[in-house]
């Protein structure tokens, strides 16, 4: 159907206005984190924002953490997803469907439902103030929407492929990995990078778990610097932006395949 000069006019207009509203708050704390720290700094744009914001709030350890946690949390829970996704979406045995209803139920339970009960045995096993007492409930929590991601995909995939591929003896294993895994590129880098974004802007986990600031990640880093080591707003902003840095140049890096994986799982 042909569009009209006038809806295209418009849908330029709606689009122009969403972004100026998304891109707004962006420009406004990119600005604070250029000006001056304090009035007696003089005009101009100061890059030293960053390296001060850097080393007085000890952005590098917790950047660290976070990034330990977030390889730890993506390298198991998409792993795991992928075979689970695999099973469920390819396979018949008996329980599949209760078995996947059970994944959707860690989707639909929220963090502080049971935040409370999972510190309590992640102090029993010793694992609190651990790095792996940080990442273990974001992986169970990455594994329930991972499941759900990767079934969806794994249903959709080409059934005349598979079964060609079992005609030539290929097993199981051999179809997962050297036939659906290489197509299915775009949904699984979507999927690390939903799961990347969603643990490194975790902030509750970390704080409960990590009481004494041992595993301090880069969004708690960035709550405690507020107040304990600066009451300015440009320091603050520059910490802001480092700490949204890497998501950033993850999703540049990743955006083609992104928007396919995206738009690939709402085609099916």
């Amino acid at each position: 159907m042909k569009i009209s000069a006038f809806e295209r006019v418009a849908n330029y207009v709606i689009l122009i206005a969403f972004a100026f509203v998304i891109l707004a708050p962006i420009g406004v704390i990119v600005t604070l984190s250029l000006g001056p720290e304090r009035a007696s700094s003089g005009p101009g744009i100061h890059w030293e924002n960053f390296v001060n914001a850097w080393q007085i709030g000890r952005f590098g350890d917790y950047m660290l953490n976070s990034v330990t946690v977030a390889v730890i949390v993506v390298l198991v829970a998409v792993s795991a997803s992928i075979l689970a996704g695999y099973a469920l979406g390819t396979m018949r045995f008996r329980g599949a469907t209760p078995l996947f209803y059970l994944f959707l139920l860690g989707i639909m339970v929220p963090t502080e439902a049971f935040i409370v009960p999972m510190f309590f045995d992640m102090r029993a096993l010793g694992l609190t103030n651990t790095i792996w007492g940080v990442a273990l409930p974001q992986i169970a929590m990455s594994i329930a929407f991972g499941t759900f991601w990767m079934r969806a995909y794994f249903r959709g995939s080409s059934r005349e492929l598979v079964e060609a591929a079992r005609l030539d003896g290929a097993g199981s294993w051999r179809i997962l990995w050297q036939i659906l895994v290489p197509i299915g590129r775009p949904a699984i880098l979507t999927l690390v990078l939903l799961t990347f974004m969603w643990t490194w802007n975790e902030f509750l986990v970390p704080l409960v778990m990590s009481p004494n600031g041992t595993v301090r990640t880069a969004p708690l880093g960035l709550a405690f610097f507020q107040g304990q080591y600066t009451q300015g707003t440009a320091l603050l902003a520059a910490g802001a932006i480092l700490v949204a840095l890497p998501v950033v140049v993850l999703y540049i890096f990743l955006q083609r395949h992104f928007i396919r994986g995206m738009i690939e799982g709402a085609v099916k």
